[in-house]
């Protein structure tokens, strides 16, 4: 079976282009017309991953990597499910489990955790508005809608087709938040961004030009472009409040070619495909629902693509929002079985996160040899997934992931005057760490700005500074090591105990070493890192152990093991 139109004879491929992939991939006998099954069961669905990726590594003669270990694997599904690490009590209920589903456990109780919510709200937010679009307030209401969303685990092709067609004021569908960051210069953002995003194409360029690459023409953009013509932004009588509404516009619109002359097109979806129903329906909702169709596979496999390039580093394409003839998937024949699972799923995105955590490929080591070294997408190879690649933090997981190892907005705080120091100190983190783009994309890489603020900043200084309510406070105070979760722990003394003898203030801080050690990277010391640490204890016995180990916690939230999901 043809794998793309790539691969199709030369006199076909305009018209398959033409055509679109949906209608292509029907008559090549794609399993679109199972689409009226049920998905099959988690347990079928992941096998198939793991056949279908086993069989790559065949054909490419690599070795996979060896199975993670526990405390690394809690501390990558913790980052890509719910955007953070996993705290000291998370993590030990998760090592302390011998049953041999306890990874697949892990998994749901994340799936299910309310910080699954806020994560997910945070991606969706900076990839439709950027971190800073928040004109009249839209990206306050979008992210109040996204939340409801994700709390119902709203159907995927549900939440886009609201994004797409929202109308009305924000205040009572915050979906509009979306559309009304981009509607300016006559909506040629709202088309690029809704191609992109939803559709996994980047037709910015046709927008002047027929696509260099492929058979994309200039004249699709400006029919695309043709759905949003006569949408506005409303503005209400007080001040801040905002909504959109459609005014009647023609089905005919003109744009000009490189040469100067005007064309003229109408609204038609990428594939062709001409606008449905009454010519009563709004533009905005004929697209939703050419974009929504069952029929047509663009929907599903855009977000399986991206799915997987969030939770593995690297998509089937690079980047995952540019697929197409010009950029064929690293294995489509994955992409086509789970794209087709995913839509007979119900659109299910807890389910598609469930069937990729779960598979062998993701379960992997980071590290590789020599029998897996060509599998590097960053040296430009084609990614195989036999280890898993690196991936830095976003701003938002650095961020909470601190405030996880550290309970540094607790410091000296009760608990509403923490929750208003994190939103202050987030405001100012996504600052200096943030971008402004409609991604996930991070900017943490080294610049002075960003490691001051990691070395020296008010929260390292709170992390570090043993005050009541922080973690390290707990982890000095306790004679195990081990420190009682927040809020469950006996009252305390004000400061940790006076003087006592070198011996007595240095006992448990191997123990409390280890502690640092599992709240920051989920695995206890290496040896060789445990004896060179307890060695400078033992040499400047003399000196406070308490400087000691406020040093070692600042040593690990600094290291670059900490910063980067392996």
């Amino acid at each position: 079976m043809l794998n793309s139109v790539a691969d199709s004879p030369a006199r076909f491929r305009p018209l398959l282009a033409a055509m679109g992939l949906a209608l292509w991939l029907a008559a090549a006998g794609s399993p679109v017309a199972a689409l009226a099954q049920p998905a099959g069961s988690d347990a079928v669905v992941v096998e198939r991953i793991n056949e279908l990726i086993r069989r790559s590594w065949d054909d490419n003669e690599v070795t996979a990597s060896a199975p993670v270990e526990d405390g690394e694997f809690a501390r990558r599904v913790s980052l890509d499910v719910v955007g953070r690490i996993p705290s000291l009590d998370e993590l030990t209920e998760f090592l302390e489990d011998d049953s041999p589903d306890r990874r697949q456990k892990l998994v749901d109780r994340l799936l299910d955790h309310d910080d699954y919510i806020r994560h997910w709200t945070t991606i969706w937010a900076n990839r439709l508005v950027g971190r800073g679009g928040n004109r009249n307030g839209s990206r306050v209401a979008l992210e109040k809608w996204l939340r409801d969303a994700f709390y119902r685990n709203q159907p995927y092709d549900r939440m886009v087709y609201e994004l797409v067609s929202a109308s009305g004021p924000a205040a009572e569908n915050g979906a509009v938040g979306f559309l009304a960051n981009h509607l300016n210069e006559g909506a040629v953002p709202a088309t690029s961004i809704t191609s992109r995003i939803f559709l996994g194409m980047q037709v910015q360029c046709t927008q002047c030009h027929n696509h260099p690459f492929n058979d994309w023409k200039q004249s699709q953009f400006w029919s695309m472009n043709a759905f949003f013509r006569g949408t506005r932004l409303s503005r209400g009588m007080e001040r801040g409040e905002f909504g959109l509404d459609d005014a009647p516009q023609t089905g005919v619109i003109f744009f000009e070619k490189r040469s100067g002359l005007l064309e003229a097109t109408t609204r038609r979806f990428v594939d062709g495909t001409g606008a449905t129903g009454s010519s009563e329906i709004p533009p905005r909702v004929q697209l939703a629902e050419l974009m929504t169709d069952p029929e047509k596979p663009y929907l599903a496999r855009t977000e399986v693509n991206r799915m997987w390039g969030h939770l593995f580093g690297s998509g089937f394409t690079k980047p995952v929002d540019d697929m197409g003839p010009h950029n064929p998937p690293s294995h489509p024949e994955l992409l086509d079985f789970l794209a087709v699972e995913f839509r007979r799923s119900g659109y299910d995105l807890k389910r598609l996160i469930r069937w990729i955590a779960t598979s062998e490929a993701y379960q992997l080591s980071s590290r590789f040899s020599e029998s897996n070294s060509v599998d590097d997408p960053d040296a430009g190879n084609t990614p195989l997934f036999s280890r898993m690649y690196l991936k830095q933090f976003t701003a938002e997981q650095l961020y909470d992931s601190l405030l996880v190892a550290t309970d540094a907005h607790r410091a000296g705080r009760g608990g509403e005057e923490a929750e208003n120091q994190r939103s202050v100190w987030l405001r100012q983190f996504v600052q200096t760490f943030g971008t402004d783009e409609n991604d996930e994309a991070t900017t943490f890489n080294g610049t002075i700005p960003q490691a001051l603020v990691m070395m020296n900043g008010q929260l390292m200084q709170n992390a570090l500074s043993g005050a009541e309510g922080s973690f390290l406070r707990r982890v000095l105070e306790s004679p195990t090591g081990r420190p009682e979760a927040a809020g469950s722990r006996r009252q305390k003394s004000k400061r940790p105990r006076g003087r006592k003898s070198g011996s007595a203030r240095r006992r448990g801080v191997p123990a409390k070493i280890e502690t640092l050690f599992l709240v920051t990277l989920a695995r206890s010391p290496r040896e060789e890192e445990l004896e060179r640490i307890d060695a400078v204890f033992r040499e400047h016995g003399s000196q406070d152990p308490i400087a000691g180990l406020q040093d070692v916690f600042w040593a690990l939230l600094n290291s670059n093991e900490f910063i980067i999901n392996h």
